[in-house]
Formats: C-alpha cells, structure tokens, sequence
C-alpha cells in the first residue's frame, strides 16, 4: 500500500459509518471526496458504486444476522433496484461531467431542504393489502435505481421518503431495507457501467481500496445506530448533507473556471 492510498482508506471507513447509520451507499460522501482528490464526475462516481457493493453486503449481513429487517420486502425492493440500475451505464455515458456534477449537487441540496425543513418524526401507517404494498415496493426500487446509481449515492436517500411516506415504514425499517436495495443496484449499476466502457483500472483500484475500509466503518455505524436517539440520528445526516454539498459546490465552481484553488 502506498501513502497515497491513505485519503481512499480514510474516506472508505468514514462513508462506511454513513452507510451503516443512514443505510446510504456512501455516495453523499464519496463523490465529493473523490471530486476534491482530482477525480472526473465519472470515476467518483463509478469509485461510489464500487464502494457501495462491499458496505451494502456487509451492512445487510449484519443486520439479517440481528433480524433489523424483512427479507421478502428487501428481495422485492432490490429487484426493481436491478431493472433500473441497469439503465444507469447509458445515462452517465450520455451527461458530461459538468452536468453529472451539477444534478449531484442540486438533488443533495434538495434533499438537504427535505431533512432540514420537513421531517415528520413520527409517520402515520397505512394499511395496504400484500399486491400493493409489493408494487410500491418494486416501483421504488426501478425509479430509485435509475437515477441514484448514475449518480453514484446509492439510492436510500431517494427511496426513504417513497417507503415512508406510502408504506408508514419507521427510520430503521427503512434504513435497513435502503443498505439491502443498494446491493442489488449497485451491481446492476457496475455491469451497466461496464458496458458503457466507464470502468478502468483506477476505477477498480481506488474502489476496492474504499469499499474494503467502508466495512470497517458499517460495523462502527450500526452499532452506533443501536444506541442513539431519533433527534440526534436526523442531526448527523443533515452535517453530512452540507459538507457533501459544499464540497460538490466547491469542485463544480473550480470546473466552471469561476475559482481556482
């Protein structure tokens, strides 16, 4: 190993602890990270995906092993993760940099807004029959995977709000099911990605490099996520919102020529 792998292995442990208590691929920290390391919108974000299958196996693992959450539901999910992450290729091979970056920061700062000022901690459940509830399911998963994997954050902050919202899951049901579904995108978005010709050697390497020490990190999270409180689980996920953007914002500045540093 070299010095120079150091940052990789640092941002791999810190974006695992994000997947293991927000059920996030990582993304929201490993794009912007990778953006400020030198990397193109489409090697951070082909590093994301990388990372995302070692912290979603892993962190899925651990919590089937503690039953944290339902497997039927997560196999459903995670085939329609499937069906749209294997559009994924096609669109990031389509977008420039410039642009990959620039949707990346205005959905973080979307959802920012959402956690920041909507949160309804408490979600009232509704009742749905076994078809609905296994449609909403799939459809999540398709309409998820197709956006979130070309931009490399996995999908759980996407699909959190659709199975909350519809379904009246609570915040750990759903982050567990969200750290299953990006197993089953994030593959679907790697071969996908393949095929676009978007994978290289260092996209490879340096995704490795992360994704191994992301798991140090999931292990650090859920068993952070065992013992903190509602309140302050929503405050970590908003800093992690704003260093994400403002590092997005930071790197899609320098692309535009407006800074320099």
């Amino acid at each position: 190993m070299e010095i120079a792998d150091i940052p990789y292995l640092i941002i791999g442990i810190i974006s695992g602890i994000a997947s293991g208590l927000f059920g996030i691929g990582g993304g929201m920290i490993i794009v912007p990270s990778m953006f400020m390391l030198g990397s193109s919108a489409h090697h951070a974000i082909g590093i994301s995906v990388f990372q995302m299958i070692f912290a979603a196996i892993f962190g899925s693992y651990i919590n089937y092993k503690k039953k944290n959450f339902n497997l039927k539901d997560g196999i459903i999910i995670g085939f329609g993760g499937l069906l749209g992450g294997s559009f994924s290729g096609m669109l990031l091979k389509t977008l420039s940099d410039i642009t990959l970056t620039s949707i990346f920061l205005i959905v973080s700062c979307i959802f920012f807004i959402k956690y920041a000022f909507k949160i309804k901690e408490n979600v009232t459940k509704n009742q749905q029959n076994f078809w609905i509830k296994n449609i909403v399911l799939f459809i999540a998963g398709s309409f998820t995977g197709i956006f979130a994997i070309s931009l490399g954050i996995g999908g759980s902050l996407l699909i959190a709000p659709i199975l909350a919202y519809f379904l009246g899951y609570d915040s750990k049901k759903v982050v567990s099911l969200s750290l299953f579904f990006v197993i089953f995108a994030s593959i679907s978005g790697i071969i996908s990605f393949s095929n676009s010709g978007v994978i290289d050697f260092e996209v490879i390497h340096k995704g490795v490099l992360v994704g191994i020490a992301s798991m140090i990190g999931v292990f650090i999270g859920i068993k952070i996520i065992e013992k903190i409180c509602i309140t302050a689980h929503r405050k970590i996920l908003l800093y992690v919102y704003a260093l994400s953007i403002l590092g997005t914002t930071h790197s899609l500045l320098n692309k535009l020529g407006v800074i320099n540093f």
